[in-house]
């Protein structure tokens, strides 16, 4: 079974960080475009980060400079590390790939 499960959210302050992982099953993550989509209340859902087989790693301008997309091809992987957090980047966090089910996701609220 093809399955993306999302985890590393939480409660942060204002310029804190946090790691968000990707675990996959059912795929390989180092032969397909992964990517990190979040949405927030209200909102719809949007595009964050990804990064292709041959590791080359885009970014929406909002977090460009910011956040960090990864890759553990040992671990099967992804991974999105986000630093100098603000309240606007609060949402559930997701993780995609291709025609793979939309997971739970991982809440990330940024708040003081």
């Amino acid at each position: 079974q093809v399955q993306l499960v999302e985890s590393g959210g939480g409660l942060v302050q204002p310029g804190g960080s946090l790691r968000l992982t990707c675990a996959a099953t059912g795929i390989i993550v180092g032969d397909n475009i992964m990517a990190w989509f979040r949405q927030a209340p209200g909102k719809t859902r949007e595009y964050v980060a990804s990064i292709t087989p041959g590791g080359t790693t885009n970014y929406a301008a909002s977090v460009k400079g910011r956040f960090t997309i990864s890759r553990d091809n040992a671990k099967n992987s992804v991974y999105l590390q986000m630093n100098s957090l603000k309240p606007e980047d609060t949402g559930v966090y997701y993780c995609k790939t291709g025609i793979v089910s939309w997971g739970q996701g991982t809440q990330v609220t940024v708040s003081s």
